[in-house]
This record gives C-alpha cells, structure tokens and sequence, in this order.
C-alpha cells in the first residue's frame, strides 16, 4: 500500500541573534583602529558628565544647534536628549556608514551626516547658515592625531561658537590632547568617570577673549601619544 507522505511543514525561520552595540564597536575597531579610537562604546556615566555641561536647553531657541562629533551608537546622543536638548536641534558628524544607518533609525529627528568629522570647518560652513551653535560634544580619538590637527578641531569649533560655549571633549590620558593656551582657550577638567571602561575624564575648552587665537606655530619635534 502506498503511503502518501504529510506534508512537510515550513522550517521556522530561525531569529536573527541582534548585534549588540559593543560588538558593532569592537568590529569597527578592529577594521579601523586609529578612527575608532576605542574598542567598546562610552558608558551612560560618561554620556551623563559630558551632556551636563551643555547649556541649559530651555534658552535654546529655533535656531540653536548642538554638533557631535563621532557620536558611534549614540550612547552620548541619548544622554544629550536625556538632558533636555531637542533631538531636532542635534547635527551628528560620524564616519562609520554602519553607525549612521544605526544613528538615522534611533533619532530619526536628528540631522546625520556621514563624514569626516575631523574636516569640521567644512562641516559648520554647510551647517551654520543662521543658526547658533550652543555646543560641540567630541568622541574623536584627538591622540592618534598630530598637534596641528587637533588644534584645528577644538579651535576651529570654538571660533565658530558664542564667546564661553563648550567644546567637550572625553579622554583616557592623564594630559591633555590640546593645550588651552595653544587656541586661546580656557580649560575645565571633571572628575575621573570611574564607571566607563576604561576609566575616563571630561575636558571642556572655552573661548577665554571671545574669539579664540590661531594654533601658534610649534618648533621642535611633536611627539604623539596613541591614546584618546
């Protein structure tokens, strides 16, 4: 007797295990150190300092902008939002195409732009036209970078900035990526954020006279340090 056989039931598609923002980090490490910087993303402790020193968000007006610079998954950006600023009033400069399709879908109101976000000057030309810019917030490995470049970021964004808006930058090191002296700039350092891996301190540049000085020119051999 012939037996007809049951029909065979679809396989159930197997779930697609999700990657975890410490993977994609570690991934994009590892095909690019020098432009990562690190190998995990900032911890919410460290988002939470860097976010505190943005100005308050209620004088914030239609034309205020906040710029993040290498924002990754956003950790940061989330503490921005956290903090009171409008996800509409955040430009996110990142390099990585990965992270700024991850970036366009968890803050669809953001402006996101792929790029280099060392090329700042170019990047506040296309940005900046009639609005204000009420701060800079810097996940950029500063260290892998020479003097001349570093002074260009942190300089050229404060010139483009109100008289004693921030530039906040994180760091790992115990000295710090741009002298204020250097740009024309004062310097406010945080406590340690021991809750970050590895631990990690903020760094707040302000204009010290309103405009900040050209980087002054440097005689001697520069010495680069491979940390953020």
């Amino acid at each position: 007797m012939l037996v007809t056989p049951e029909p065979r039931l679809p396989q159930r598609t197997r779930p697609r295990r999700k990657v975890s923002d410490e993977a994609r980090f570690f991934r994009g490490w590892l095909q690019r150190p020098l432009v990562m910087g690190a190998v995990s993303p900032s911890s919410r402790s460290l988002g939470r300092a860097m976010a505190a020193y943005v100005p308050d968000p209620s004088g914030f007006d239609e034309t205020s902008l906040v710029l993040e610079l290498g924002p990754g998954t956003g950790v940061v950006t989330k503490c921005l939002i956290e903090h009171g600023v409008p996800e509409s009033a955040l430009v996110l400069v990142e390099y990585s195409q990965e992270f700024c399709v991850l970036l366009r879908a968890r803050f669809p109101a953001a402006r996101v732009i792929q790029g280099d976000a060392y090329a700042v000057h170019e990047t506040l030309r296309d940005v900046l036209k009639g609005r204000r810019l009420e701060a800079v917030i810097s996940g950029l490995p500063l260290f892998t970078k020479p003097d001349a470049k570093r002074e260009e970021v942190v300089g050229g964004a404060l010139r483009q900035m109100p008289a004693g808006a921030p530039f906040i930058q994180f760091s790992y090191a115990l000295t710090v990526p741009v002298k204020p002296e250097r740009i024309g700039a004062r310097l406010e350092t945080s406590p340690w954020v021991k809750r970050n891996l590895p631990p990690a301190r903020v760094l707040v540049y302000r204009s010290a006279e309103g405009q900040p000085a050209a980087a002054k020119p440097k005689a001697g051999r520069t010495w680069r340090r491979m940390a953020k």
